[in-house]
């Protein structure tokens, strides 16, 4: 079965939302029907643990951090999906960010 659309779910801090707002207006995620610019997005608490050979954009390498974050839900064209991964990594503040 194809899909047209697909969502994906974008961890971030809230610090670095309005960039990704306008990384994602600029290649049309968030596109539905006669909207635009259409996303959700949620606070939540991340856990994570850095291993040897990191550079966390938060955190220690070998300790458990949590911290508040957004969690950004968002549609896109099926066909726009890489593009849209690409625009998010590019201002995406993580070494590796959580698409």
């Amino acid at each position: 079965m194809n899909f047209a659309c697909c969502k994906l779910e974008i961890f971030i801090p809230e610090t670095h939302l309005a960039v990704l707002q306008k990384a994602l207006r600029e290649v049309d995620a968030g596109h539905i029907g006669r909207y635009d610019c259409c996303l959700s997005y949620s606070r939540v608490i991340g856990c994570w643990r850095p291993l040897e050979g990191t550079t966390p954009y938060l955190g220690s390498q070998g300790e458990i951090s949590s911290e508040p974050e957004l969690k950004v839900e968002v549609t896109c064209k099926t066909e726009n999906v890489d593009c849209t991964v690409d625009a998010v990594k590019a201002v995406h503040p993580y070494e590796e960010p959580v698409i």
